[in-house]
Order: C-alpha cells, then sequence, then structure tokens
C-alpha cells in the first residue's frame, strides 16, 4: 500500500480542523446538576470546565460546613453526568467517522 505524504498531510490537516470544530462544539455545550432541592447549581460545560456555581443563602450555615461541601459536590457530579450523556449523543461515531474519513482517500 503505496501512501502519498502529500496527500497524508493534508488528510492529517482536514483532520486537525475537524477536531478544532468538535472542541468547540464541546465548549459550547452546557449541562446544569443541582443538589439538595436546587440549593446548591452547578453549570458545566463540555470540556468539563465548571462555569458557574450558584448557592442559595440559606444553604450558608457555618456551623454545619460539611452539608454546605457535600451538596457542591452532588451538584458537581451531577452536572458532570449530565454533560457526559450530552457529549455522548454530540461527538457520535458520525462525528469519529467524519474525522477519519479522510484517512480512506
Amino acid at each position: 500500500m503505496n501512501i502519498n505524504p502529500l496527500d497524508f498531510v493534508k488528510n492529517l490537516q482536514q483532520m486537525q480542523d475537524q477536531m478544532k470544530d468538535v472542541q468547540d462544539k464541546l465548549k459550547d455545550l452546557k449541562a446544569e446538576g443541582s443538589a439538595g432541592g436546587e440549593l446548591v447549581r452547578v453549570v458545566i460545560n463540555g470540556k468539563m470546565e465548571i462555569e458557574d456555581i450558584k448557592i442559595d443563602p440559606i444553604a450558608v450555615d457555618p456551623r454545619d460546613v460539611p452539608m454546605l461541601e457535600a451538596l457542591i459536590l452532588s451538584a458537581i457530579e451531577g452536572a458532570t453526568g449530565a454533560i457526559k450523556e450530552k457529549i455522548q449523543r454530540e461527538v457520535s461515531t458520525d462525528t469519529l467517522s467524519q474525522l477519519f474519513s479522510g484517512m480512506n482517500t
């Protein structure tokens, strides 16, 4: 099997462009997780970056910091699970096959 080096570089460049598109798409995906009846809410993006945390003042009890910590952790876990599901739907095998389609030429 002969592979033209110029075709390989061209295909590699296309793959890099497509990967950048996927990464940009992931940055735009958002999911929210909450805990304690929405006392704590967390928003995370598709790159697994926490973008926002909202804490209802009623949840802030200086005598029970461990409870607040547990609520925050639970909200983060919920947001993380939700964004993973969105990523699986958005970045499907179709997207992956597009990334590698150039390699078949």
